[in-house]
Order: C-alpha cells, then structure tokens, then sequence
C-alpha cells in the first residue's frame, strides 16, 4: 500500500467514525495497522473508537501506545486523559490533561475533560474555572457549557447553573442533556412545573433518557405525585437496570404508598448493585422499621453508619427504631449525635417524647427551654403529642399542631372540590383509625359503636392497622355495619375510598398519636370532619371542621386557640364502656410488690407524663405519711432507675417506689383495688387511666391546667360526679392528697360515693354519651345540609328512659 493509498484509506475511516459508523470504521483502521503496526493516528483513533465502544481497558492500551509513539500528541493525551478519567484512575487522568495543556494551553477539548476530572474528585469551584477557560476561548462549546452548569449544581448555584444550561440550548434546542440537566436546575429552584417540561422535552427526543427520567421521578415524588413517580423511576430501570439510586428512590415512593415489602425489595436490589450504597441502607432499615422488623432495621443503620458516620439521617431513624423498642437511652444517645451532626435537621427535635420516656429531666429541661422558640419558627420536629409533656400553653400547642399539619399537607394532591351534603335517610359516618386492635380507644368506644342508632346512621370503621386477631378487634368489626381493612392503601387511595362511598362524617379518632396517617383527613375526602378521643387538643387545620369537647376541656374563652370549631357534650367528651366487666377480686399486696401495711398512693399514667414538678409533691407526701408508697406503672428500665434516683435526691428512699408489670386489662383493672388513691400528673392528665381507675373504685385526685390534655381527668371526675377532688393548684392538690391520705374516715366516705355515682352518674352511662354524640352529628349535618359553615355549638343533655 502506497502512501497515497493508506492516506484515503485513513481518511475515510476517519470520515465513517465521525459518521457514527463504528464497525466500518475499525475494519478500516484495522487495514491500516496490519500494514502500519506503529501507525499513530490509527492506534489512536481505534483507541477513541473503543472508548466510545465503552470498552475502556482496550481503549487505555491503544491510546497509551498511540501517546508512546508521539509524546506531544495534545489530542492523544488528552484522550488518554479522558479514558483514564472514565475508567476512575482521577489523579493519573488529570496528570495526562496537565501535560496537554502545558504542551498547548488554549484547547478548550482539554480544558473541558480537565474540568470533568476535577469535578469526579469534587474540586468543583477548579473545575468551574477550568470550564470557563474552555469557554473564553470557544464560547460555543456545549459540552464545556453544559458540564460549567453541572459544576454550579454541585456548588448550589442553581440560578447560575440555569442560565449555562439555557445557553446550551439557545445554541442547540434539542440538546438531550441540557434539557434534563435544565430539569435538575429547575427542580431545585422549586419551580417544579418548570421542570416537568424541561424532563418531558429531554424524554421526547430520548425516551431512554435514565437521567431525565430519575430526574421526573424526583420531583414528581416531592410533589407527592408517587403513582407516577413510580411510573418513572420503572421506565429509568428499563433502561438502565443497574440504576441503583433509581431502586433507592423508587423504594422511597413504595414506602409512601404503604407498599412496605415491595420498598425492601427495592432497596435489596439497589444494595446488590452497591453494598456500600449508605443511603439506600438507610431506607432499608426505614422499610423494616414499618414492617416492625425492628431489630433489623437497626442493623441495617448500623451499616449504614458504618460506611458514612456521620449519616444524621441513619442517626435519627436508628432513634426511631430504638424507641420503638423502649431502648430509650440508646435512642436519646443517637439524636444527640445526630443534633451535633445538623442541628437544623427535619428531626432534630424527635428526641423529646424520648427524653420524657426515661425521666431524664435534666436533659428534659435543657431541650424544654429550646422549644418555644423552635416552635415560633415553625420547626415541624417538635411533634405536637410529645409537646404536650412539656407544656400546656395553649397558644404554643396550636402553632405546634399548625407547623406539623403544614409540614405533612406540603405538596398534597389538590383536594377534590368540598362536596355537598346530601339528604338521605342515614347519615353515613366513618370512623378512622389504626387501633381498632388491642388498644384503650377500642375498649372504650366499643359499646358506642354498637350502641349507634341504625335507623337514623349507617357506620363504618377505617382500619389502617394491624389486625391483632384480639377479641376486642372481632367485637369491634362486628359492631359496624362495614368495616374496611385499609392499610396497605396509599393516604390518597383511602381519601379516594371516603368519597366514593359517599361519607358524609369522617371521624378521626388518631390526629397526632402513633401510626396516625393525618394525610388522609388532609385531602379533605368527606363533606364533615371531625377528631376525637385520640389527639387531646388542636390538629392546627382547618381540614377539620370539629373537635368534639366538652365545657370543662375547653371552655369557651380557649376557642382562639383551635383552628376547628367546638362540639361540646354535655357531661363529659370522654366515652367510656358501661359494659366493660367489673373488675374481680385483687392480688394479695405481696403477690402486686406491696407492703402488707401502709398508704398506697397511685399513678399508673405512662412514665413520659411524670415531671420534676409533680414529683416533687410526691416526694413530700411520703415523707409526711409515714409507712406510705408510691405504685408507679413499669414503662422501661431507664426510666425506673432515673426515677428511684430523683427519690433518693429528695431524700425517700427508692424502695418506696413500686413498679407495677404489665398485665392483661383484667388484672390491671383488679389490682388497682390495693391503692387508696390515685395522683395524677400535670401538664398531661390521666386520660384512660383515670376511667379505669374510677371504674374499678379507685379515687383520682387531679390538677387542672391550661389545655385540653391537662384537664381531662377534671371532666371525667366532674361526670361521676366527684368536684371535690379536682383542685385549683398545686399547693390544693398536695393538701388534700394529705389530708385523704391522714384521714381514713374521709377517703372512705369517697370510695362509697365513686361506688354509688358510678351507677348512676354520666361517666359510664354509654347509651346516654351516644345519644349526645348522635345529637352532635346531627347538628353539623343539619348545618352542612344548609349550605352554612361549621360553628361551635354546645348540645343540650339528653333525658334518658329511667331504668325499667
């Protein structure tokens, strides 16, 4: 072949490569190196060909070869470069590129991969210049404007990153890359519709585009829009398969439709693709941490942590998981590191029901003094029902409820158009909840449920909880007349099933309590809503129309701090089950830890409502009443040991402190015969406790503060008919806990007229409370019905038939 020949023949190799035409290509330079072995410009081209073949290693051999044979090659070393730079190798890639520029400073094709080095080894503000030494010498250089937006992304420079990508396609409209990466810009811009467009043009011109459509997926999941976030993240993983943030993020949408097993499963394939993948591990324990799989989610943080230490959100999730096992001191230590971590994180303050569970008040006061202020800024960590053990300031619990709802209502779906009332002959109310299970709200609305007027209401129970297989669970599924089993359902499924079956009145009986799923009143599915029981206090939205109370909870003068309007009962907001079995004979105080002899004060309130405050007036009663005890509940270990510690600073000795076990409700409700009186807490009161402690004859002193929570026990003892033992203050409670304690023959005229009251009073007079709430709906009903807003409005006592 004379050299004429191998000329054209490199030439047009040349011309096909640049042409897309691979294969024809590398036969072609593959003819020139079988008569020419050192043949530098084939070597090289067929290096760059393998490269975008990506089969990097090959491609590093030939062009290596290719730069032995010319050493001041500036495009072979770059290439080199570049190829280095893929296959990972940053340092020795840059060192290729440095060599390149010094031969020939002004390539912008160098400058622009030396940039793409830098960025790889997060030197991002290098190269940023690097890029922008590229573009001062060819301003229209894509890759070089495209990459300078990616670096500015890394720098969160958002605005700066948009225009270099607009430049991009002002220069070229159908620029794939741009248009996802303008997405990207646009999506952390907050401007999300923007964005949406941006991914769909990219999409339109490459529906394989992974990156465009990871990039939907993201912000169609911040906006809550999972089902096609979903959608999105599948079409990313037909594309690339191996797309392991995809399954992570993909796991995340999962975790919000409530499809637990399916999210793991996203997670388990994301981890086979990158063990050491930190975040996905994360998620991963998030996922068996809802599955209750406790004891592995943990693991799963622990890993996590492993391969990135300072993960504040593993941190945090791992607080979660131990709590939910009581390993409360293990928890409280993983919020704190995570607080020195981001102090500013989303959960920076989920350490506070936490610190209330173990009775660490020291610690408890030093968070306490932070959360008024964190509340005035809006920080939705404070959560609304672990604030309730730190203060009844009514004003500051509304704001609380306010910053949670906003933060959980952010980015909804558009609630459907507020249906009208519709006349019929029943009127269709839903009960909502996850504890129609073993749990003290079955126990007490049981009777209610069954107790309904079928003639004038149609009633159906919502279950987004686990079924226990209990027999209180079977009670309560036979006593609607439809009960539907709704928790593998996403919040937007079930707010779909509400108006679809027409619900004119959707109860929520959880708000801000445990396994609670507010977003599902949010999306405002029924005509009514209205909360009870669960959450004592305000839900800070006005998604609710009503919360059910009554005088005593929340007087009127405490109506501005409710976003709802006030349904007040009669006797007492507080259901009780006048069919619940009277309690049997007690346990020998020995059997209970009792001492044969002595006055046994009681508190069987969760260890997480005791305070400094109130414990101190415990602490003085038994020193004045000697041969006393205190009967506390066993909640964690912690807690018991940090409470018998408190006794001992206030010189009582800890073994006047008794732990009661947990026992069947049975049981509990006999062995509360051994006490002589029940003390209750403040700012959060006895709520079940002080009804099962009244019912088993059990007096309950109580204090009455400035919020709903904090004068429960007051509303319950005004039912049954028993004033003097509600007090004004502290000094008054501490007083007649004295007095009752010194003074038999007056405690025993009050254990007489619980016993006498508890026949013939409000408080367990279950048919009377239905008629009341009955009465309450119609009212709202009648209103809605009228086309007229809710308003507060207190129903009048109902007379019952005298027995027969």
């Amino acid at each position: 072949m004379n050299s004429s020949d191998f000329r054209r023949l490199l030439e047009r190799a040349s011309g096909l490569h640049q042409r897309g035409q691979l294969a024809e290509a590398e036969e072609l330079y593959r003819r020139v190196l079988a008569s020419r072995p050192r043949q530098f410009e084939a070597q090289h081209l067929l290096g760059v060909l393998r490269a975008q073949q990506g089969r990097y290693a090959e491609a590093l051999s030939l062009v290596g070869a290719a730069v032995e044979m010319n050493p001041g090659s500036v495009g072979a070393l770059a290439d080199y470069g570049l190829i280095l730079h893929k296959l990972g190798r940053q340092a020795e890639a840059l060192a290729q590129l440095d060599r390149a520029l010094a031969l020939k400073p002004e390539y912008p094709a160098a400058l622009n991969n030396r940039g793409n080095v830098l960025s790889e080894l997060g030197r991002f503000d290098e190269a940023l210049a690097s890029y922008d030494r590229a573009l001062a010498i060819r301003p229209d250089h894509l890759d070089a404007l495209n990459n300078r937006g990616n670096a500015l992304m890394a720098l969160e420079r958002h605005d700066e990153a948009l225009a270099s990508y607009d430049k991009v396609l002002s220069l070229q409209p159908d620029h794939v890359h741009a248009l996802g990466n303008r997405g990207n810009a646009l999506a952390a811009l907050g401007r999300h519709d923007e964005a949406l467009l941006s991914y769909a043009r990219a999409v339109a011109i490459w529906p394989q585009h992974a990156d465009a459509l990871y990039g939907r997926g993201n912000v169609l999941a911040q906006l809550k829009r999972y089902d096609e976030a979903l959608a999105s993240y599948d079409r990313v993983l037909a594309a690339n398969p191996d797309h392991a943030e995809a399954l992570d993020n993909r796991g995340n949408v999962l975790l919000q439709l409530r499809r637990y097993e399916a999210a793991l499963a996203s997670y388990e394939r994301a981890l086979a693709i990158k063990p050491d993948y930190a975040g996905a591990l994360n998620n991963r324990g998030t996922a068996l941490k809802y599955l209750k799989r406790y004891d592995e989610a943990i693991a799963s943080y622990d890993r996590a942590l492993a391969i990135k230490p300072d993960f504040a959100d593993a941190l945090y999730n791992r607080g979660n998981a131990l709590k939910e096992v009581k390993r409360y001191e293990e928890a409280v230590a993983a919020y704190e590191q995570a607080r020195a971590i981001d102090p500013r994180h989303l959960d920076a303050y989920g350490l506070i029901d936490a610190v209330a569970a173990v009775c660490d008040w020291p610690r408890g006061a030093r968070v306490a003094a932070e959360l008024p202020r964190q509340i005035a800024t809006g920080n939705p960590s404070v959560t609304p029902f672990a604030f309730l053990a730190y203060s009844d300031d009514p004003l500051l619990q509304l704001q609380c409820a306010k910053n949670y709802a906003n933060d959980i209502a952010m980015g909804l779906l558009p609630a459907p158009g507020r249906r009208p009332g519709i006349r019929r002959d029943k009127v269709r109310v839903a009960y909502l909840s996850a504890n129609f299970r073993r749990h003290p709200m079955s126990y007490l609305m049981a009777s209610m449920f069954e107790l309904h007027d079928r003639n004038r209401f149609e009633v159906t129970g919502l279950s987004y909880g686990q079924d226990d297989g209990s027999d209180i669970r079977e009670r309560v599924v036979r006593a609607f007349d439809r009960f539907v089993d709704v928790r593998t359902q996403s919040d937007d499924e079930v707010a779909r099933l509400i108006g679809d079956r027409e619900v004119d009145i959707l109860v929520e009986l959880q708000g801000f309590t445990q396994d609670g799923r507010p977003g599902i009143v949010l999306r405002r599915p029924a005509p009514i809503q209205v909360s009870y029981l669960g959450f004592p206090g305000t839900l800070g939205t006005d998604a609710i129309d009503y919360v059910i109370a009554d005088a005593t909870v929340l007087p009127p003068e405490q109506e501005r701090f409710y976003a709802e309007k006030v349904a007040r009962l009669p006797d007492t907001y507080y259901v009780t089950d006048s069919l619940a079995p009277v309690p049997g004979p007690p346990p020998s105080r020995s059997a209970a830890g009792l001492p044969e002899r002595g006055f046994v004060f009681c508190c069987f309130n969760n260890n997480y409502k005791i305070n400094a405050v109130i414990f101190d007036v415990w602490m003085r009663l038994l020193q004045s009443v000697d041969g006393s005890v205190l009967w506390l509940l066993r909640d964690n270990p912690a807690a018991e040991r940090n409470l018998r510690s408190e006794a001992q600073a206030r010189s009582v000795d800890p073994r006047r402190l008794v732990f009661a076990g947990r026992v069947d409700p049975r049981a509990h409700l006999a062995r509360h015969r051994l006490a002589d009186l029940f003390l209750d807490t403040l700012p959060c009161n006895a709520h079940t406790t002080a009804t099962d402690a009244l019912w088993a004859g059990l007096p309950v002193l109580t204090c009455p503060g400035q919020s709903f929570a904090a004068r429960v026990a007051a509303s319950v003892l005004y039912a049954i008919g028993l004033p003097e033992l509600v007090t004004q203050n502290l000094a008054e409670y501490e007083a007649r806990a004295r007095r009752l304690a010194t003074d038999r023959s007056e405690l025993s005229a009050l254990r007489e007229k619980l016993a006498c009251n508890r026949q013939t009073y409000p408080l367990f007079d279950t048919p009377r409370f239905c008629r009341h709430m009955e009465a309450a709906y119609m009212t709202m009903w009648e209103r809605c019905l009228r086309g007229e807003p809710p308003e507060s409005f207190s129903v009048p006592p109902i007379a019952m038939p005298a027995a027969q």
